[in-house]
């Protein structure tokens, strides 16, 4: 071979190589954008899960008389809970309480003061995300994401 197709072929697994280094990095960057709309997601369903709860007379398996928005926990809206009070998916780790796990509180909330959380979790892309609930109207809940 010559001087030249050596050179050109030293070229060409070069640009190879950073086009798969970047691809990849791409891919990842891309993972934890998609993880962290997946959990607001299905953070925003279970936060109106419990506004529907509240809204729901009593007798129709609503929230009991007795019991307010912040009582609401995945046993009384109908989800699968694996320890305590904590719904897990392929997305991540979803908890309902009435502490906020996020670093500054959600927004859209308007000066509204939040009863409940859901507060959601991935520990491997290090995504965290919060979402208040201050009562049963739409403009009552609030997001906020933890990014790395």
């Amino acid at each position: 071979m010559g001087q030249q197709q050596l050179l050109l072929l030293t070229l060409g697994i070069v640009i190879v190589g950073l086009a798969v280094v970047v691809g990849i990095q791409i891919f990842s960057e891309n993972r934890v954008r998609t993880n962290a709309d997946a959990g607001v997601t299905n953070g925003l369903r279970i936060a109106t899960d419990c506004q529907v709860w509240a809204i729901r007379p009593g007798l129709l398996g609503g929230m009991p008389a007795n019991l307010t928005l912040g009582d609401c926990n995945f046993d009384r809206i109908g989800y699968p809970t694996s320890t305590g009070n904590t719904y897990t998916t392929v997305d991540g780790i979803y908890t309902l309480s009435t502490s906020n796990a996020c670093s500054t509180e959600p927004t859209i909330l308007s000066g509204k003061t939040a009863l409940v959380y859901v507060n959601f979790n991935n520990p491997d892309t290090e995504v965290t995300a919060c979402i208040g609930i201050a009562g049963t109207r739409a403009g009552d809940i609030g997001t906020e994401i933890d990014y790395p």
